[in-house]
């Protein structure tokens, strides 16, 4: 590959991330974009924007999938739908999560390679087809828009008198998050980790017993002392199961457990040792040069410590043979 076709390649995988940011943003609470012409003319912008870019690269299946979203935001856009449901936006969300994945395969060793694209595509159809339904039934009125929310009766948010798959729209960002949880620790991961809580808080929207864990399971994961070692398994299965009692009604079941509140406790203050301590850790190569070794001396001792230094070398020196 030229250096030519490497820069524009580059330049469209910036450009798509930052598309993909509107997507998932506008995503997160479908409802409120629903509400601003403008958010959704801007989400479709941006589902053509990337069709366009891989359409001139040759990128066949990001093409297809950036297609099919700019498809089903179309019917969003020209449809009266006045609200939509949870099962739009999680069938939204999968659909911007395979985008996501394609794109991030072209940054990898090998690039995005057809046979995997494709299977990726392939994978993706049938949820593309069961939300271009979903919508043009919103459109008609053969579904409520309307999810009601879980309060005190303890039941799942439900669309149209059924309880919607929620516990399916918390694996697929459970599975984003394992995905970042085998990257390299780092501030920037974190911030990612961060992000798909908030995306899974505003997914249980009402439900005060699962937002209490996902704020609990944000807290733990924004300490640095806690390794993704321990983060991963132990936020991964207590946010499942909790996706699961929401599944089946039972949200006044969850809590956090006894070991994610302990990742949550602040770490224990540590004794400070002085700046002028000297490291006991590791030996320190000494200068031979004796006023070298006297500006050491100074630069790393109190007058206090220089002062018991000097009797111990005087009588050090007195005691010698």
């Amino acid at each position: 590959m030229s250096n030519q076709q490497d820069r524009i390649l580059r330049l469209f995988m910036e450009e798509a991330k930052e598309h993909l940011d509107t997507l998932e943003n506008g995503l997160v609470d479908l409802k409120s974009t629903m509400k601003d012409p403008e958010s959704l003319q801007e989400m479709f912008r941006a589902a053509h924007s990337v069709k366009g870019g891989a359409a001139m690269l040759g990128l066949d299946s990001i093409k297809t999938t950036a297609h099919r979203l700019e498809d089903c935001f179309k019917i969003l856009k020209d449809g009266p739908v006045k609200q939509v449901d949870q099962t739009a936006e999680s069938l939204f969300l999968k659909g911007v999560d395979t985008l996501k994945d394609l794109v991030k395969r072209m940054s990898g060793p090998f690039g995005l390679r057809n046979e995997e694209g494709e299977k990726l595509v392939e994978q993706i159809m049938p949820t593309f087809a069961q939300l271009e339904t979903h919508l043009n039934n919103l459109v008609l009125g053969k579904v409520s828009g309307v999810a009601a929310k879980s309060g005190s009766s303890g039941a799942a948010p439900a669309v149209g008198g059924t309880t919607t798959n929620f516990a399916a729209s918390v694996m697929v960002l459970l599975k984003e998050m394992l995905q970042v949880f085998k990257a390299k620790e780092s501030a920037a991961t974190r911030q990612q980790l961060s992000d798909l809580c908030v995306r899974l808080y505003k997914l249980g929207n009402g439900i005060v017993t699962w937002q209490t864990l996902v704020k609990t399971a944000r807290v733990a994961i924004a300490n640095p002392k806690n390794s993704y070692k321990v983060l991963a398994p132990l936020i991964i299965k207590e946010l499942k199961d909790g996706g699961d009692l929401v599944q089946g009604g039972k949200v006044k079941a969850i809590a956090p457990s006894k070991n994610l509140l302990l990742l949550t406790a602040p770490a224990p203050e540590v004794a400070s040792v002085p700046a002028t301590a000297p490291a006991a850790s590791k030996p320190v190569a000494l200068p031979s040069e004796p006023k070298a070794l006297v500006k050491l001396l100074l630069k790393t001792f109190n007058k206090k410590q220089l002062s018991e230094i000097a009797k111990l070398l005087i009588h050090a020196i007195k005691s010698s043979p």
